[in-house]
């Protein structure tokens, strides 16, 4: 059974397809976000640690940690500010961690400073990045994502994507790095742009899991991009793609909506052993229902205690 072992400095946690799926918190990262990139730049790190707590309280099992704040010269400027948030992160939080750069010298002092064993986020199947990453990997030994394009960019065609990632997991073995140390995403397409793109990367991950045996992630609020109420789209999404055999995905756990969806798939998935985590979680947990405004209000309970039967329901409905 293929399983990536990630770690903070107390925490081990395991990546796998017999394993709850793995939440990764995505919200360390200034990448569209204006005021949050403002205050890294000028080493304000509030926000940080108020979203890294936020999101393991919510239920992440990791955290990402992007510190690309600029484009201007990321090489003169991420690597330090990188160390400088990681280091607050993880004396802030015991989960493993995600290093988030595309800058290699950038992952590299933050390796330095990571404590347990990191996830290295990204390399992609172009040769330079194979060889600037993959050497890093291998010194470090740390478990790396491989994102599923090249040279060529990101391909529609889904053989195309599978090769890719066939390409970087054959390149990693060339280092003597094992295939479960690679947890390749496949690339989600924006269902709105691409009709078939849930049915491509349902397709996509059995056959990563089957062929390749490789973990997988991806980020997860691609597939609603560009169309309304993402979350519900989102929330539906998760069974779905964990049914097809995805262990992880970089995502925002403070979606109750989305968080729901993944402890609902970990019990039917027989990940959430005796539905603990499940009942520990909703057990106090007040039903709601929606207003003509479409503001939820819990429930109120029924007149005298009573709960209407079906067939008086059937005819309050009808």
């Amino acid at each position: 059974m293929t399983r990536t072992i990630v770690a903070s400095a107390s925490k081990e946690v395991v990546i796998g397809f017999d394993q709850p799926f793995c939440v990764i918190g995505e919200r360390i990262n200034p990448t569209g976000r204006k005021k949050l990139a403002a205050e890294m730049e000028a080493g304000n790190f509030e926000t940080v640690k108020k979203d890294a707590l936020e999101q393991v309280a919510a239920g992440a099992t990791m955290l990402d940690v992007n510190a690309g704040v600029t484009a201007v010269d990321p090489n003169a400027t991420e690597p330090a500010l990188l160390v400088q948030t990681l280091e607050i992160v993880q004396d802030l939080v015991d989960v493993p961690l995600s290093i988030d750069s595309s800058v290699s010298a950038a992952i590299e002092a933050a390796l330095k400073v990571a404590k347990g064993r990191p996830l290295i986020n990204s390399v992609t199947g172009e040769e330079e990045k194979l060889e600037a990453i993959l050497p890093l990997v291998k010194k470090y030994d740390v478990p790396v994502v491989a994102i599923s394009n090249d040279e060529t960019g990101i391909s529609e065609d889904p053989d195309v994507r599978f090769e890719v990632a066939r390409k970087i997991v054959r390149h990693a073995a060339d280092y003597g790095i094992p295939a479960h140390d690679i947890v390749v995403d496949p690339l989600v397409m924006p269902i709105g742009a691409m009709g078939t793109a849930g049915k491509q990367v349902f397709a996509l991950l059995r056959r990563l899991r089957d062929e390749l045996k490789v973990n997988t992630t991806c980020g997860l609020s691609n597939i609603s991009f560009g169309i309304p109420h993402r979350h519900g789209i989102n929330a539906g999404f998760i069974p779905m793609v964990i049914g097809a055999g995805m262990t992880s995905a970089i995502m925002n756990p403070c979606r109750p909506q989305e968080m729901e969806a993944v402890r609902a798939a970990n019990v039917l998935n027989g990940t959430d052993p005796n539905c603990q985590t499940w009942i520990m979680t909703y057990r106090d947990h007040k039903p709601a229902m929606a207003g003509a405004d479409g503001a939820v209000a819990a429930a109120p309970a029924a007149a005298g205690g009573r709960r209407r039967g079906g067939r008086e329901a059937r005819r309050a409905q009808g």
